[in-house]
């Protein structure tokens, strides 16, 4: 007698592989929430930066308050504020909404008076990251001149 041969092939169909199970990345840290991203990251970034850009003694602050411009109203923002401690300069990038993703300010002041021009910060921008937030206020401070001389 003759055995019916057939490859095993056409019998059942070959198992299939398991997927492999993805590595679950952690969200990204401009994910975390709004206080805890700004108080846990971004100002000792900022504060690495401009340490490395050979600002000294340079003291970083985070909290609500009214804008210190002239004219400005009474309401209430989240800022960032650096004090500088070369001829009372001081900056501060201002959130107009608890997520950095929103629209924001910046503003500088020297010599103790109160700024007089607030321009829009980060506009352009599709993607917000922590580089970058770093990155622009470092490119305000030069274009005022603080970090270099022309």
């Amino acid at each position: 007698m003759a055995e019916d041969k057939t490859p095993a092939s056409q019998d059942s169909p070959a198992p299939k592989k398991a997927p492999k199970a993805k590595k679950e990345k952690p969200p990204a840290i401009e994910k975390k929430p709004f206080g805890e991203f700004i108080e846990t990251h971004y100002l000792p970034a900022l504060s690495d930066a401009l340490g490395k850009a050979g600002f000294d003694g340079v003291t970083l602050a985070f909290d609500k308050g009214t804008l210190a411009i002239t004219g400005a109203d009474d309401q209430a923002y989240w800022q960032v504020t650096g004090q500088l401690a070369t001829k009372g300069r001081q900056f501060s990038v201002v959130f107009t909404q608890e997520d950095i993703t929103s629209s924001k300010f910046f503003y500088c002041t020297e010599g103790g008076d109160r700024a007089s021009t607030l321009e829009h910060f980060m506009g352009d921008e599709r993607r917000v990251t922590l580089d970058l937030m770093v990155l622009y206020v470092l490119q305000r401070l030069n274009g005022q001149k603080w970090l270099t001389r022309n």
